[in-house]
């Protein structure tokens, strides 16, 4: 298992290395001079960048001090957002360079041929010296190498200096749009997300439910990036709806007690008519579950796990995430529904929406699920969707409904893109009404 592991963790570095060199080669060698400032700036920079993004993720799952953590977190969890916008932008790019380079190659083999008629060359020669001078204007890193006829040289400088021209036009261009991306993603985030209403109608809902509201929050993700005014921001937002209760779907934090519980405290703050209920994410069971149900409660939540709550309109339940299997804490949809009365609604809290199916089996109305972010930084959505029945939004299976929240906060970059931050107030409709 161990060599496995360890295979696949040098592919993976063969892989980021990989398309770091293809983003340096695009964006740095292509675009500046041998030797120069910016060609040493840049590689310093495609070399820091990413060993710092890997010490980042490094540090955050192998809990080491908290301060590290912090000194780490910014820049390297920003570089792996921005390092994949600028992929994607160079990539975008390579169509113009394709023809910036096919009509160099054309425009110096003419010219070359056309000065070699003004000139006593020989025929035997001439392939060689154009050959030479589009060898020469194909390489935009290569020094200029001697001359072999004052046609192909001057031919040659000619498309060199245009082949810069493109290339640093592209490489800017890329870079332009990366950084733009990238920055207004991590707005999105650091501003704290934006209230989504949502009308649910349930079949069993009485009619003096119609209007409940439930404001659904997920994946909080405080951490070394995200801290106490964020969660401040969250509270804050939560309030504003008034809900009738709150629901906080797992994924709250990343990292111990010891060191994010200040940055929780906001969170006692939150007001409801009938409270605050808590099920754990994945993202619970890397950063110590057992003392974070202990840890939520003096918060005021009521962490429901593998449980069930009769409210005054219909039935509340929560499961434990499936991380939680590893440690002897999964999932129980039979201990959480096995015995309720079905004739009531029933609203489960389950992080993953993968947990639809045993919803299904368990007569459930309406399951309120995370653990997504909607993909978070696009084209992520693509990797969800394979790996999420519903990645976010409502939809229905069977007789069973699944809302899926994008969340409130970001785990790694503090960045979203295609993907924004959310805190849903789903109102239940009764079909009476």
């Amino acid at each position: 298992m161990v060599i496995v592991f360890v295979f696949v963790a040098l592919a993976v570095l063969a892989l980021v290395a990989g398309l770091h060199w293809y983003v340096w080669r695009r964006l740095v060698r292509d675009t500046t001079r041998p030797r120069g400032p910016g060609r040493r700036a840049g590689t310093a920079l495609f070399v820091a960048a990413p060993v710092l993004m890997i010490a980042a993720l490094v540090a955050e799952r192998s809990g080491a001090p908290f301060w590290l953590q912090r000194t780490l977190a910014w820049p390297g969890f920003l570089w792996m957002a921005l390092a994949l916008y600028l992929l994607l932008a160079t990539v975008a790019t390579e169509p113009v360079r394709v023809w910036a380079a096919r009509r160099a190659r054309r425009a110096t083999r003419e010219a070359v041929f056309a000065g070699l008629d003004r000139v006593p060359v020989p025929p035997a020669e001439r392939s060689a010296v154009a050959g030479d001078a589009v060898a020469r204007a194909d390489d935009a890193a290569a020094p200029p190498a001697r001359p072999t006829g004052p046609q192909a040289s001057e031919a040659a400088a000619s498309a060199l200096s245009r082949r810069l021209f493109v290339s640093r036009v592209a490489g800017g261009t890329a870079a332009a749009v990366a950084l733009g991306v990238t920055g207004y993603g991590t707005y999105g985030v650091l501003r704290g997300p934006r209230v989504k209403r949502v009308t649910v109608p349930l079949a069993k809902l009485p009619r003096s439910a119609h209007g409940f509201r439930i404001a659904v929050v997920s994946d909080i993700h405080l951490g070394p990036v995200l801290g106490r005014s964020f969660a401040q921001t969250v509270v804050d937002t939560i309030n504003s709806t008034q809900p009738d209760m709150i629901a906080v779907v797992g994924d709250l934090v990343d990292g111990s007690v010891k060191n994010l519980g200040p940055a929780a405290a906001p969170l006692a703050g939150l007001e409801s008519r009938l409270g605050t209920y808590f099920v754990t994410g994945n993202h619970e069971y890397f950063s110590g579950a057992a003392q974070w149900l202990e840890e939520v409660r003096t918060l005021g939540m009521r962490p429901l796990e593998n449980a069930r709550t009769e409210l005054p309109y219909f039935d509340l339940a929560g499961v434990n995430d499936l991380q939680g299997r590893g440690e002897g804490h999964g999932p129980d949809f039979a201990k959480a529904l096995g015995d309720r009365d079905v004739s009531r609604a029933c609203v489960l809290m389950a992080h993953q929406p993968v947990q639809i199916h045993d919803a299904v089996r368990h007569d459930v109305d309406l399951q309120l699920s995370g653990h997504t972010h909607g993909g978070q930084l696009w084209p992520g959505n693509l990797i969800a969707k394979a790996a999420n029945p519903t990645v976010a939004g409502l939809e229905r299976y069977g007789d069973t409904q699944l809302y899926v929240s994008r969340g409130a906060g970001a785990w790694g970059p503090p960045t979203r893109v295609a993907a924004p931050s959310d805190i849903t107030v789903i109102e239940l409709a009764s079909r009476e009404a």
